[in-house]
């Protein structure tokens, strides 16, 4: 597999979780709506061995729910979880940059309505001043869970 599991990193071990190329792709169906394994294996074009192995990583690490919605024969739907939930935003902010630097010919396939009924590109931004995090306005300093170990050596660099 990986070792990003074994790096002291959060970026590392999210991308242990939700970074196969299918998993954002998973993600944004579910997140669109579709819950049903049939629609999500016909919408993505995915093998089905390959959608089941990803969904049932996906409910390992809590990040989506399998619900029955059917007895006979038993038949499941998937779900966003809470933590599945709070990704969104990521995935929001990768598809303005995929909109910004990749945009498949006639443009963006699909345009972002806010519950204000506002259309929007997803910025990330500072919750104190509202200012906007870029690469140039943000600085990263170790945090209390700082430690040495792969993938950490610029934030946890000996004393």
């Amino acid at each position: 597999m990986n070792r990003f599991g074994e790096m002291h990193c959060s970026i590392a071990q999210a991308v242990g979780v939700v970074a196969e190329p299918w998993t954002p792709l998973i993600l944004r169906d579910l997140f669109l709506g579709l819950r049903r394994f049939d629609d999500l294996a016909e919408d993505l074009g995915i093998s089905r061995n390959l959608l089941t192995r990803r969904l049932e990583h996906l409910v390992g690490a809590g990040v989506v729910e399998k619900r029955p919605y059917q007895e006979r024969p038993v038949r499941y739907e998937y779900v966003l979880t809470e933590a599945g939930r709070d990704i969104v935003p990521a995935l929001l902010t990768l598809m303005a940059w995929g909109d910004r630097w990749s945009t498949p010919p006639g443009g963006p396939p699909a345009l972002l309505v806010h519950s204000c009924g506002e259309r929007f590109t997803p910025v990330v931004t500072c919750p104190h001043c509202g200012g906007e995090a870029t690469a140039e306005t943000v600085t990263a300093v170790g945090g209390p869970g700082a430690a040495q170990g792969p993938g950490t050596m610029l934030l946890a660099a000996p004393s």
